[in-house]
């Protein structure tokens, strides 16, 4: 029968307990582990038997309990019990055959072996700067980019301290009257099991400046907010189905519900609420086939198509001040990619923004100020900046200097600058870019991509996301015999392991991890796993892979150096030498071996964010630049064919050129792939084959040939596991080595903003 507690007055739990030497974050549902450089996030359902058996610590807790306990009324299978105390033993860094934390009794159940203890408010926090800026969501002044901005016009102000003062409030009463509901309930029935996941899903610690309004499991992303914040629309992929699907949800965490519909292996993406709150628009890709953008109402009911779309490259697009039409970004096409375009919603017809614009720029993500004046994009990433140009076109001007990875944007209500998530290193993180200051700050919130402003209340909406890659080795089978291939975990760890590059002999490894605790480059001689080793004295810049030389003594890496800026160092893992590379140009972002010692290619920053592709000789300095190709987004050797192959920023397929990089010898070889938004996942391998990793509604991870008149069947390398972004390689005899996803998941959060962005009030600064 289950436990009653005694309603007289209880003293709850505080929003952490220590598990051994571990540190959780129940709200937030993270464990800090000793070794980890970075909390783990679990699934509110792990958080549940967790806090099972933290109130039976020691004793055994049988599986028919916890069924009971965090899965009333539902009959789910053992397997739910299992993945949940994976995922607790992973996040408490726990190894197989040593069961410090949890220990399975055959048969039986588990038990928690770990010393519990609830920690007073204050314990169990970061460090003491740390726990500063987190308690006060500060902007680290000193960290600050110094930009170049136009001076802009300043919009009166508008004050809603009011409103955030009492929003504040009733957020804290709710989460405590919600803590006590959980201390009062936790012997187990199905309603305080129900309270207490609540409790975990919604309400914010008081060091953090927002709360999480999604739980699913899997990923909720591409965030967009009603003008007055009541409401959240996303992409996700609802219960029981295959494919994503837009989702509505009110922003005090209802229930979801479903949007759009869409059969067979649709999949829709990136929506948009129009200015008065009546319509989101969206992406519905199909595969193979098309794309198209589409109209609903926010309430439901009929859709309609708008416009067609490149399928091999979603648009971005929001929406005009007057929502009669949507503006786009720069749009692929044959001839290469367009300046920013309206589309009126009434006739179709589309209307160019008068302004200049270079062939070779990529203008991404438009949106008009709220005051309707200006619009600001973004140009030319991965190595992009903001730009912006009056709302009837003119002359467009560049707001910052960044050459930053920006993932998602959006203004901040009063007009007065812009929020925005920037990748630094492998993490993305929240920025803030002020027009009057002219400075760009970090506001100290890790893992916060496509954040969504509403500015009827200032509030804001982002996507959480915190994924951990693991390394493996896959050995293809012959296509023509039967066989099945098995992903086999090499040089596992808790950390986010990228960028497995092979040597040509098939002999060693290199890859980037943070494993270390900070971001590094790591060795290993594949027949020695003990010979794994971080390469000190290099600060790698992750965006692109390490690159061997051909005779796998060497590898040259892009990185940082003493005074942060961007040089190409050459590695000798053999003896740990690092040598900076006398490389003439001011922003390398990769370098490549060719097969003549005294030739070099670079690519770099070739102005406003486009990347050159650059031959040099270098024997002599300064280095002597032979020959130049614009429009590069990643290169790569096939020395069995003598030739190189490309990725273009401003358009999907792949190219080659020979190796002098003759104009003339220029030739797409495939126009499917890769798309402009999946530059690196591809590979060529030791025979000349190129591979390449995409994504799909049945196969998280599958690889198929591109540039072969007669391709391979593709074949599906995992069906749940993503392969991270920053690239894979391919070795002797079809040897696969990819960085595929050990955990990975994202929560929709939400929090309200300063009254007074431009000031950011008590609660945003020091």
């Amino acid at each position: 029968m289950p436990r009653i507690l005694d309603p007289s007055p209880l003293h709850p739990p505080s929003e952490r307990l220590r598990v051994g030497d571990c540190i959780v974050d129940v709200p937030l549902r993270e464990v800090r582990a000793p070794a980890s450089r970075r909390p783990q996030r679990i699934t509110p359902k792990s958080m549940g038997v967790l806090l099972v058996l933290v109130e039976n610590a020691g004793k055994v807790v049988s599986r028919d309990a916890l069924l009971t306990e965090v899965w009333p009324d539902t009959l789910p299978t053992d397997d739910v019990i299992t993945q949940a105390i994976t995922q607790l033993r992973k996040a408490f860094g726990q190894e197989r055959g040593d069961p410090r934390y949890i220990e399975t009794i055959a048969k039986n159940g588990y038990r928690l072996l770990a010393p519990v203890e609830w920690l007073a408010q204050e314990e169990g926090r970061p460090g003491a700067g740390e726990r500063e800026a987190a308690a006060t969501f500060a902007m680290d002044v000193a960290d600050d980019d110094v930009v170049d901005v136009v001076p802009w016009p300043a919009p009166p102000r508008r004050s809603h301290s009011e409103l955030i003062v009492a929003s504040s409030v009733v957020l804290v009463l709710l989460g405590l009257v919600l803590l006590f509901a959980w201390w009062r309930g936790a012997g187990g029935d199905g309603r305080a099991t129900m309270q207490r996941d609540a409790w975990l899903q919604q309400a914010p610690p008081a060091s953090r400046p927002y709360r999480l309004i999604t739980s699913a499991p899997g990923f909720e992303l591409a965030p967009t907010l009603s003008p007055d914040a009541s409401m959240v629309a996303y992409m996700a992929v609802p219960e029981g189905q295959r494919s994503t699907a837009i989702l509505v949800q009110t922003t005090d965490q209802s229930l979801p519900r479903q949007l759009t519909r869409p059969s067979g292996e649709a999949e829709d993406s990136a929506p948009a609420w129009s200015p008065d709150g009546r319509e989101i628009a969206y992406v519905r890709m199909i595969p193979g086939q098309q794309c198209q953008v589409m109209v609903v109402a926010a309430g439901g009911g009929a859709e309609r198509k708008v416009a067609d779309c490149d399928r091999r490259s979603a648009p971005t697009f929001s929406w005009t001040p007057d929502g009669r039409g949507l503006i786009f970004g720069s749009m692929v096409t044959e001839s290469g990619s367009t300046g920013l375009r309206i589309l009126d919603l009434a006739n179709g017809a589309w209307r160019a923004v008068q302004y200049r614009s270079g062939a070779d720029d990529v203008d991404l993500s438009p949106r008009y100020s709220p005051d309707g004046r200006w619009i600001v994009f973004v140009r030319n990433g991965p190595l992009g900046d903001f730009w912006r140009l009056p709302a009837h076109g003119g002359e467009a001007q560049r707001l910052s200097k960044l050459r930053a990875d920006v993932r998602g944007w959006d203004w901040l209500p009063d007009g007065d600058g812009l929020l925005f998530g920037r990748m630094t290193d492998g993490v993305v993180r929240l920025n803030r870019l002020d027009f009057d200051e002219g400075v760009v700050s970090d506001l100290g919130i890790d893992d916060v991509w496509t954040p969504t402003v509403a500015l009827a209340r200032p509030a804001a909406a982002f996507v959480q996301r915190k994924p951990y890659y693991g390394l493996f080795k896959i050995v293809l089978p012959d296509p023509r015999q039967p066989g099945v291939h098995v992903a086999e975990p090499i040089f596992p760890s808790s950390a986010r392991d990228l960028s497995p590059m092979v040597s040509p002999d098939g002999r060693q490894l290199a890859f980037m991890s943070d494993r270390s605790g900070v971001q590094a480059l790591w060795w290993a001689d594949l027949a020695d796993p003990g010979s794994l080793r971080m390469i000190a004295g290099l600060q790698p810049r992750p965006r692109y892979a390490p690159v061997w030389a051909p005779d796998s003594r060497r590898l040259m890496v892009v990185g940082v150096d003493a005074s942060g800026d961007a040089a190409v160092f050459e590695v000798t893992p053999s003896s740990g030498q690092v040598v900076r590379l006398p490389v003439p140009v001011r922003d390398p972002a990769e370098a490549v071996y060719l097969p003549d010692p005294d030739r070099l290619l670079v690519l770099a920053a070739a102005g406003d964010g486009r990347l050159q592709l650059e031959l040099y000789d270098r024997r002599a300095e300064p280095w002597r630049k032979l020959a130049s190709l614009d429009d590069v987004s990643h290169v790569q050797l096939d020395k069995t064919g003598q030739r190189l192959l490309f990725a273009r920023q401003t358009r999907a397929g792949l190219w080659e050129a020979n190796l002098a990089l003759d104009l003339a010898s220029v030739r797409q070889v495939d126009n499917e792939g890769p798309a402009p938004d999946r530059y690196r996942f591809w590979s060529v391998g030791p025979d000349g084959q190129i591979a390449y990793l995409e994504q799909l509604q049945n196969c998280a991870a599958r690889l198929r040939q591109l540039g072969n008149a007669t391709p391979l069947p593709p074949r599906c390398l995992d069906q749940t596991r993503r392969s991270a972004p920053t690239g894979f390689s391919t070795g002797p005899g079809g040897v696969i080595y990819v960085s595929l996803a050990e955990w990975d998941g994202a929560d929709i959060g939400f929090m309200e903003l300063p009254s007074e962005p431009h000031k950011f009030a008590p609660g945003w600064s020091r």
